[in-house]
């Protein structure tokens, strides 16, 4: 009998996780897994339990690359508000055929699960909180050394800040025009700088 090719978990959960977020959980079939990530129903079911399982893993896997990449780009600036308009602006910066051009795959999830698969859809409702955690803390940050007034509400701004990135994913997503994008993405970066207490420092 010939043995089964031994597989990178890493590599598969990768693979899952882009095709899980392209297609959505439902509409992923296990054949469609099977392809994507080479492997025989048995040694998928023998990895990861369950289709269910394997989505929560690459969901998690999602939302943790998701806040490396924004603490390491708060890390690098030296003003919190310019980070987060320049957040903004990275989008309109991506390559054609980057993953990230998708809209959110915590949002898709969401809409995706939550009237069907209530343990996935409160996953990814963790995962957009704790988003919105970070995003809270950096305005915190910009308060405290005196870039926002000192009666700011940080989770209120976060609030808008996150609803804003969701809109601004779904627009990339549905393919507006570059032009029309990059403009709607500098529109909300000028919203960010407008907020700063003293424009000229």
């Amino acid at each position: 009998m010939t043995r089964a090719a031994p597989y990178d978990r890493e590599t598969a959960l990768d693979a899952a996780m882009a095709l899980f977020w392209e297609k959505g959980y439902h509409a992923t079939s296990l054949k469609d897994l099977e392809a994507r990530l080479s492997m025989k129903p048995g040694s998928i079911y023998a990895a990861f339990t369950n289709k269910e399982t394997l989505y929560l893993l690459t969901l998690e896997r999602y939302f943790a690359a998701s806040r490396a990449g924004f603490r390491n780009h708060m890390a690098r600036a030296t003003s919190p508000l310019a980070a987060l308009a320049d957040h903004f602006r990275s989008y309109a910066r991506m390559r054609p055929d980057d993953m990230a051009r998708r809209a959110c795959m915590l949002t898709k999830t969401l809409v995706d699960t939550r009237a069907t698969d209530p343990c996935i859809a409160a996953a990814s409702q963790e995962y957009m909180s704790a988003m919105q955690s970070e995003f809270a803390a950096a305005f915190t940050a910009a308060r405290d050394i005196g870039e926002l007034p000192d009666g700011s509400d940080p989770d209120r701004l976060a609030r808008r800040f996150q609803a804003n990135i969701t809109a601004l994913r779904l627009a990339l997503h549905q393919g507006m025009a570059p032009a029309d994008f990059a403009q709607l993405a500098e529109d909300m970066a000028e919203e960010i700088e407008g907020l700063r207490v003293n424009r000229a420092s």
